[in-house]
């Protein structure tokens, strides 16, 4: 622990010491410029109220012109008498202008039969008339006015001068002055006349320039005034004068010797605290090499925390930081060029430890944030990326169907216009007519038109409801093609298929009873003759011959049994996908043709003739062989089991658009009734009565191999006309 708080310790320490050598940097660079300079004569501050003392002398004393003297120099162009003859339009426009000015003041006087009134203002009007007219006869007739609108710019311009001096800063008039023009050797001085240049060289002054060829500041060069007033420069004579001489300011008395002093300190303090700053700046950095004050900085358990929050919004943090620590340093640097020095009052000294806090947080927030700044997967993360991904689903959500978002964009615009338009009209009583015929052919369409989407967006909510809690009522109107008719119409499909899929559960739930009860009734027939023959079996009555007899029918019954159960247990092996097929391109002719072979005795002891029609050329296609064989066997011996007697069954081979189909066709000897489609499902067959062998498994084991076999497999019953077609791929 004590470790720790020393190390704290230091690390307040260093960051104490590189704020004020920081500070310190700032101040030279800030205050430099000032202190930088052989004394105070040579300041800024100083130049500044030296020129402001010479602009004084020059409007005062060598560029002084009288009254009389700006008057004279006035003149006027032809420039000006053309502007000032068409200021106001041309010579018709001006008449006109006049007259409709003192028409409704002659017809109101006029009105009340004051004819002395009448007669002042035409007397009026024809003067303003005739001078007018006189313009654009004479330009002598001109430029007289406007030399006297300038001779009273003068005169405003004289008493500005005057006020110039007299409020001019008295400090400056300090100064004494001997000047001569090069040109008229006219002299230009505040001394007494006995005095001269020199004896101003021989008094002690605190300062001293002075002005001839010979000199480092050259001769002086003295324009026309312009710094107390813009717009006059045309009443004074356009002349520059070359003067030389010399400009002193007295030692003894003078109001600038305390600035002269107090400058002298400042840049004394100011060197000292520079050079200061230096070396302490130097030492931090020799001291932040054995105390590593970043590697503290970065073992912090803070970090951790700090790492949770989005990038962007740590370096937002980080730049905020670092303004406010640069604004501080700045303000910090500023009591530098304080004579009491900033750690000897208050202010100073709580500004100084506000300017190392933020240095310090500046600090810790670049170190923590400088090894996540080349992770582009934070950027990714961040809080900005966040808020523009999210901002831009929700403007894609908004426009997916571009017409609802234009329309809906469109209606707030008109409504807003309206609302607009209303405080118009209430600011503005005469726009109402616009403003109603606006609303009447814009606004009422379109509101009629939201109350009837938004009926119709209610409706569908409504039935909505209905379809929830079950009630399959008639569908929704769906005409055009907008997104409430889209929604209406895929409702009104939904609805649909709800009513399907009721059908088909309900479907689904008779075939699972019949199936359970199919099931239970062929697996149990043969059981219970298993058992009730091996019963008698046990008997000791039963004779030699019945016991054969007997036994022979417990045997064709547990092979029935058998084959119901390998039929029940291969159909649910091909319902969950775990059949492997073998695949191999085979003769489909050939395969049938084996199959048909099998049962040749029992086609032949039968009533029924079978008629093979296939192609003289193999039909090759890519299947499991063993297991179509399957498929071919089942729908041979359904033919056998349930075709009428005496009737003809056909079989077919054909090839057709890279397809192999082949049909199965017989007369039934059973009603196959409507839902023939129902022959495919497990225990389902033609014999409702379920006299005839089978397992009922037939066409469903048929079915799922051809699936397997990524083929088709359809039934088609026309009366008692049985069909079966089998679709598969050909081999090419």
């Amino acid at each position: 622990m004590d470790t720790k708080w020393k190390n704290r310790s230091k690390w307040v320490v260093w960051i104490m010491l590189l704020t004020f050598g920081l500070s310190g940097i700032v101040s030279i660079l800030e205050n430099g410029h000032w202190y930088f300079k052989k004394d105070y004569f040579h300041t800024e501050e100083f130049n500044s109220e030296f020129e402001g003392f010479i602009n004084y002398i020059s409007i005062s004393e060598i560029n002084y012109f009288s009254k009389d003297e700006l008057k004279d120099n006035i003149k006027v162009s032809k420039e000006e008498i053309e502007e000032h003859r068409t200021r106001y339009g041309s010579l018709s426009e001006q008449i006109a202008d006049i007259k409709s000015q003192y028409e409704d003041q002659i017809d109101e006087a006029k009105t009340a039969k004051n004819d002395e009134v009448v007669k002042l203002y035409e007397e009026q009007r024809d003067a303003k008339v005739k001078d007018i007219m006189e313009n654009f006869k004479s330009d002598d007739h001109i430029k007289a006015k406007i030399v006297k609108e300038k001779e009273k710019e003068v005169e405003t311009l004289v008493k500005e001068r005057q006020s110039y001096i007299s409020d001019y800063d008295p400090n400056l008039l300090g100064f004494n002055y001997y000047l001569v023009d090069m040109n008229s050797k006219e002299v230009y001085t505040n001394l007494s006349s006995a005095e001269g240049p020199e004896d101003l060289k021989r008094k002690t002054n605190l300062f001293s320039r002075e002005y001839s060829s010979s000199s480092e500041n050259g001769n002086l060069r003295i324009s026309a005034p312009d710094s107390f007033i813009e717009y006059h420069y045309e009443y004074f004579p356009q002349k520059s004068k070359t003067l030389q001489g010399i400009i002193t300011l007295p030692e003894q008395g003078s109001w600038l010797q305390k600035q002269v002093d107090d400058f002298e300190k400042r840049q004394t303090v100011f060197y000292i605290i520079s050079i200061c700053s230096i070396v302490i700046l130097f030492l931090v950095f020799l001291w932040g090499r054995r105390l590593h004050p970043l590697q503290m900085i970065s073992s912090s358990d803070k970090v951790k925390i700090y790492r949770r929050v989005p990038i962007d919004i740590r370096l937002g943090f980080l730049l905020i930081s670092l303004f406010f620590a640069i604004m501080a340093i700045v303000m910090n640097a500023q009591n530098y060029d304080n004579l009491a020095f900033s750690f000897t009052y208050s202010d100073g000294l709580f500004e100084f430890m506000i300017t190392a806090l933020m240095v310090s947080i500046t600090l810790i927030q670049t170190t923590w944030i400088y090894r996540d700044i080349r992770n582009k997967q934070l950027y990714r993360d961040a809080f900005i990326s966040k808020s523009a991904q999210w901002f831009y689903r929700l403007v894609s959500d908004a426009f997916y169907n571009r017409s609802v978002a234009i329309q809906i964009m469109l209606l707030l615009i008109v409504i807003f216009l309206s609302g607009f338009g209303a405080a118009v009209v209430f600011f503005h009583p005469m726009a109402f007519v616009v403003y109603f015929i606006l609303f009447l052919f814009f606004t009422l369409p379109v509101l009629i038109y939201l109350l009837k989407r938004i009926g119709y967006f209610n409706r569908i909510i409504q039935h909505t409801n209905e379809l929830a809690s079950g009630q399959m009522e008639q569908d929704l109107p769906n005409k055009g093609k907008s997104a409430l008719a889209m929604l209406a119409g895929n409702l009104n499909v939904l609805k649909q298929g709800v009513k399907t899929s009721k059908r088909a559960e309900a479907k689904s739930e008779r075939l699972k009873t019949e199936l359970i009860t199919n099931v239970s009734h062929d697996l149990r027939t043969p059981l219970t003759s298993i058992i009730t023959y091996t019963e008698l079996l046990k008997s000791q009555e039963v004779t030699k011959e019945d016991q054969n007899a007997y036994l022979e029918i417990i045997d064709r019954k547990s092979k029935r049994l058998k084959v119901l159960i390998d039929d029940l247990f291969e159909v649910s092996k091909m319902a969950s996908g775990n059949l492997e097929l073998i695949k191999q391109d085979v003769d489909i002719v050939q395969l049938l043709q084996q199959a048909m072979a099998e049962y040749n005795e029992t086609i032949k002891e039968s009533s029924l003739t079978f008629r093979l029609a296939t192609p003289k050329v193999p039909v090759l296609a890519h299947v499991d062989g063993q297991k179509m064989w399957r498929v071919f066997d089942n729908l041979i011996g359904n033919a056998l089991k349930y075709s009428m007697e005496n009737t003809r069954v056909y079989v077919s081979v054909t090839e057709e658009n890279r397809k192999v189909i082949v049909s199965f066709k017989n007369v039934s000897k059973y009603e196959l009734g409507g839902n023939f489609e129902e022959l495919f499902e497990r225990f389902k067959r033609g014999d409702t009565s379920r006299h005839t062998d089978g397992s009922g498994l037939g066409l469903a084991i048929a079915k799922s191999i051809v699936d397997l076999h990524e083929g088709s497999m359809d039934i088609d019953v026309d009366g008692d006309l049985f069909k079966a077609t089998i679709e598969l791929d050909s081999v090419k």
